[in-house]
């Protein structure tokens, strides 16, 4: 059962090394178990650019989950983003032999893994591979061809590619950790399934995941997802604008952003000043909330136009009912929500992952900033399920019946009864001897 399964996310993001320990309880929503964090130094933009600094932060946080969880953790899920992400449009067909029989999951499977033989540019390798319409035998927009009949099977497919370098070097990371990898999951998928529903992604909506290197993009319609993208900017180009804007620490502007920054400047109060303590032996430094805003509010606005940007390249601009949907450590940031709203005229909120969470033991975990290490967790329980799916189909009774073992059932009755025949030849072929 699934609530025996325990499920370990890893998360190598720019800011942070997350590690998330979680099983399904009776009523199928997560419980986290443990958590562990380090500081990420050895990332940049969502790429690996230190293996031996990342290794340590792998490792300390994942020493820090098992001492929460008491797991002994061996097996983890790992997000992957950064900006050498590409997608891009596939076509895909194959010929069944027989229009008798109808198509099944098998088929589908079959159609889904030839592209993943696709030529790729040099460099690059694909690591998710997902159909959108299907087309039978010349019919187009087909969601589901299961148990149609038909000989030939098409689908346009959403290809997801990564820098082969950047796949290396993560599964260096981790296997230095003394851990394996179970899934390789593009990040803003792992975050969709922690703060989108089913309503929405039928609607259509547009995930964006504001992480410390990167903006992640993800635009879904009809429940298929239809478009991603990765932005090189996330909060860390804003802490930076910060710092060199006042004249402080890395440090102090990070803080500046977290405890008094807005993403308007209009909602800041232009009285309101903040002393930030000087260097040994010079005066503090006296910082105006509004003036601050003003620099947080210039990145934002260049962040929201390329996301907009995406929206409209996406052809769905208009077609998204569910709105926007912000999440990452990013959507923390005050008035951003307000600004996103303004800037694209799409309804938005603040994505937490609260709906798929049962009763845990770390509360921190429903923070916006934890969305991508929760989806992965929640991505690894939908991969065994795949799994122990996959040979899986209704009989005539409703219930369901195991295609592997039912294939092995056959194969050997079609033995038995070619032996029965070579066996009743050889009778015969006797008899006419008169040798039996």
């Amino acid at each position: 059962m699934q609530k025996d399964k325990i499920v370990v996310g890893l998360d190598i993001g720019t800011t942070k090394i997350c590690v998330i320990v979680g099983r399904k309880n009776e009523y199928g929503k997560l419980e986290i178990l443990g958590m562990g964090k380090a500081v990420s130094e050895g990332v940049i933009r969502g790429m690996v650019t230190n293996i031996n600094t990342t290794v340590n932060a792998i490792s300390k946080a994942i020493k820090e989950a098992e001492e929460a969880s008491g797991i002994d953790i061996k097996v983890v899920n790992v997000g992957i983003a950064g900006q050498h992400i590409k997608s891009s449009m596939h076509h895909g067909s194959i010929t069944r032999h027989t229009t008798d029989d109808e198509i099944t999951v098998e088929d589908i499977n079959r159609l889904t893994n030839d592209m993943y033989k696709t030529v790729m540019p040099f460099g690059c390798e694909i690591i998710h591979v997902m159909p959108q319409d299907y087309i039978v035998d010349y019919e187009e927009g087909i969601k589901d061809p299961v148990g149609m009949t038909g000989i030939r099977l098409e689908a346009d497919f959403h290809v997801i590619t990564a820098q082969t370098n950047a796949i290396s070097n993560i599964n260096k990371c981790v296997l230095r950790s003394d851990l394996e990898i179970d899934n390789l999951i593009l990040e803003p998928l792992a975050s969709s399934l922690a703060v989108l529903s089913d309503e929405e992604k039928e609607a259509g909506v547009v995930l964006v995941d504001i992480g410390g290197g990167t903006t992640d993009i993800a635009i879904f319609h009809d429940n298929i997802i239809r478009h991603t993208a990765v932005i090189p900017f996330g909060g860390n180009i804003i802490t930076s604008d910060i710092k060199s804007g006042c004249n402080v620490m890395q440090n102090q502007a990070e803080l500046l952003k977290i405890k008094f920054g807005r993403a308007m400047a209009e909602e800041a109060n232009g009285n309101e000043i903040v002393s930030i303590p000087g260097l040994r032996n010079r005066p503090p430094r006296e910082i105006s909330i509004k003036n601050l805003s003003h620099i947080i509010q210039a990145r934002m606005e260049e962040i929201i136009e390329l996301v907009h940007s995406e929206i409209i390249c996406s052809g769905y601009e208009g077609k998204l009912a569910g709105g926007i949907v912000i999440t990452g450590g990013g959507a923390q940031l005050q008035n951003v929500k307000q600004l996103f709203e303004y800037m694209t005229g799409m309804d938005a909120r603040i994505g937490y992952p609260n709906e798929h969470l049962g009763k845990s033991k770390v509360e921190a975990v429903k923070s916006p900033m934890y969305a991508t290490s929760v989806g992965l967790v929640l991505a690894g329980f939908r991969a065994i399920d795949d799994r122990e799916n996959k040979y899986m189909e209704m009989d005539s009774s409703g219930k369901q019946v195991n295609q592997q073992k039912k294939k092995e059932d056959n194969s050997t009755q079609f033995l038995k009864r070619i032996i029965d025949r070579t066996k009743g030849l050889l009778i015969d072929d006797l008899d006419d001897k008169g040798d039996y």
